[in-house]
């Protein structure tokens, strides 16, 4: 359990957000299964012959429904809002591209998201031991190039160590359709899936001149070792290849905190972002305008907040549709995705319910329940409520358990019958009284009525 907890540490933080998005269903289905687990415990209880048994049996199962009742005071759910009160879809920034249409970081990735007219894009920026910007996300090129076979005594050293000419001799395809990383290269028609197979490393340059007049573009960077030759420059010659390129300053989002204070004197048109969960004041002092969070880290009162103080708010990686949905109606302004073709076509959040109605559901499904329960409390034990209720003269447990009784096996229900029988004759039963017993398969009964106390006794001989 420690290892599974140290491994899914980042995970942890998914469970309150996907309750976020299930917990109203939950309730639902949870209180039909209580309901209709009544039926056991009902016949369970009528079964059981101690009184203590049967009080713990109905007070624990007791508990559990009342709370299964109470639980929607504890649910807090975006979702549940006014439809009038619903924010504009959030933006969609492809990640790496369109990484589950094409090879991350790769000039066809780049294309498939410009196609899908996402908002914008993300990449990651390194620069070659030679000057040149091209994209990779790893510090090594063994996971999404061929390295290992074309420079096998290379692979393990860092992306940046190699010249451009080098560069430009690995395959960065291949990779994608051996190990299909999301499970979508059955679905690439022909000439996509050649054109993956033949992609290479891809130029910071090429992929502006794919996107500036498109998109918009989010740009993270590698630190370079300190043996790199550009080491103190790196960012300089970032700069100016992007001003060269055209695009507009307003488009990029530059997301280093690396030598900011430079980029804002070269570049102030671009819109300066933090990494950095931090306060508003300290950010307005860095002159940030934008976050980009990891979407476990952020709750729906945090969004409000950085929106009143003109921030706004990136969260990323959000791939699916009911995540995606949640982060609507928390009123997030923009995602990064890996699935940029899947959320496009989200027309609307999966799901969006009004307080009232919600109330409406809770409530009714509550009073439904509980008229279920106590029907089935009732029926099964209906033997004993009527011995309880009836004009009897004297308490005999023996006859209410003899006659609840319904599957109990032949040999347990003669012991009973002999008890009942001593039981009535030490009472002083009138030689008038008749004494109803369930048959031994609980369905059919049988009429005891003993004449003479010395019969009854003959007969027990």
């Amino acid at each position: 359990m420690s290892s599974i907890a140290q491994l899914w540490d980042d995970e942890w933080d998914m469970v309150f957000i996907s309750l976020q998005a299930t917990a109203p269903f939950l309730h639902i289905g949870a209180l039909a299964a209580v309901t209709a687990l009544s039926w056991l415990v009902a016949g369970q209880f009528a079964r059981t012959e101690k009184a203590t048994s049967q009080m713990l049996m109905f007070t624990a199962y007791l508990a559990v429904v009342v709370a299964l009742y109470l639980v929607p005071l504890t649910i807090s759910s975006p979702c549940i809002m006014e439809k009038k009160a619903l924010a504009p879809k959030p933006a969609i920034i492809g990640h790496r591209g369109a990484p589950m249409l094409a090879p991350e970081n790769t000039l066809m990735s780049f294309q498939k998201a410009v196609e899908q007219k996402v908002f914008g894009v993300q990449a990651d920026v390194v620069l070659s031991h030679d000057g040149v910007p091209f994209l990779m996300h790893d510090r090594t090129l063994r996971r999404t190039t061929n390295v290992e076979e074309v420079f096998p005594e290379r692979a393990y050293e860092h992306s940046s160590m190699f010249n451009w000419t080098d560069l430009e001799k690995l395959n960065a395809g291949e990779w994608f359709l051996q190990n299909d990383p999301f499970w979508t290269v059955g679905s690439l028609s022909r000439s996509d899936y050649l054109e993956a197979a033949n992609q290479s490393v891809c130029k910071l340059q090429d992929m502006l001149e794919v996107i500036k007049d498109n998109t918009s573009l989010m740009l993270n960077f590698q630190d370079l070792p300190s043996a790199h030759p550009y080491y103190s420059t790196y960012i300089n010659i970032t700069l100016e290849t992007i001003l060269a390129s055209g695009i507009r300053q307003q488009a990029v989002m530059w997301l280093p905190d690396t030598e900011r204070q430079l980029v804002r004197q070269v570049a102030p048109g671009f819109q300066q972002t933090s990494g950095l969960k931090l306060d508003t004041e300290r950010l307005r002092e860095k002159g940030i305008v934008k976050l980009n969070l990891r979407y476990t880290k952020v709750t729906s009162e945090d969004v409000r907040d950085y929106a009143m103080a003109n921030l706004s708010v990136n969260l990323y990686t959000v791939n699916e549709p009911w995540l995606f949905s949640i982060l609507w109606c928390a009123g997030v302004p923009s995602v990064t995705s890996d699935s940029s073709h899947v959320l496009r076509k989200v027309p609307f959040p999966i799901w969006l319910m009004p307080p009232d109605e919600y109330h409406l559901i809770w409530i009714t499904s509550d009073l439904i329940s509980f008229i279920i329960i106590v029907g089935v409390f009732i029926f099964q034990n209906y033997h004993m409520i009527r011995w309880r209720l009836g004009s009897i003269r004297t308490y005999n447990p023996e006859q209410i358990m003899l006659s609840a009784a319904v599957r109990r096996s032949s040999r347990d229900v003669k012991i009973m019958k002999e008890k009942l029988i001593f039981s009535e004759i030490n009472n002083g039963v009138e030689p008038t009284d008749e004494l109803s017993f369930c048959s031994e398969n609980g369905f059919a009964n049988e009429i005891l009525t003993p004449t003479d106390p010395r019969d009854s006794k003959l007969r027990m001989n």
